[in-house]
């Protein structure tokens, strides 16, 4: 139902910041939740941070009070705005999207390309 584009990935030293954003098209005002997921060499994809068609957020324990989720009024773009980068931090960022249309249906859950982020000095 939705197609998203990330981008905003890139190399930057320790310390340093850095603001993906995803656009979503097709049916956005059918999404429930957006967030972002990071995938590290060798491990499992995991959720970095999420906000609801409400407003709420969550953070992994890993990233809060460094990153911030936002969205905009039109429900089209989400961004996550990475401060105090570390090396551990290097994964590749994925965009998400999970929303359901019509109650007979099932939930629809919309993956970005995903876009590179490594801090290193």
């Amino acid at each position: 139902q939705v197609q998203l584009v990330e981008s905003g990935g890139g190399l930057v030293q320790p310390g340093g910041s850095l603001r993906l954003s995803c656009v979503a098209s097709g049916n956005i005002f059918s999404i429930n939740v957006m967030g972002w997921y990071r995938q590290a060499p060798g491990k499992e994809r995991e959720l970095v941070a999420s906000i609801t068609s409400g407003g709420d957020t969550n953070y992994v324990d890993s990233v809060k009070s460094r990153f911030t989720i936002s969205g905009d009024n039109a429900k089209d773009r989400v961004y996550l705005q990475m401060n105090s980068l570390k090396p551990e931090d290097t994964a590749v960022y994925y965009c998400n999207a999970k929303g359901r249309t019509v109650y007979y249906r099932p939930p629809y859950n919309s993956w970005g390309q995903g876009t590179q982020v490594t801090v290193s000095s």
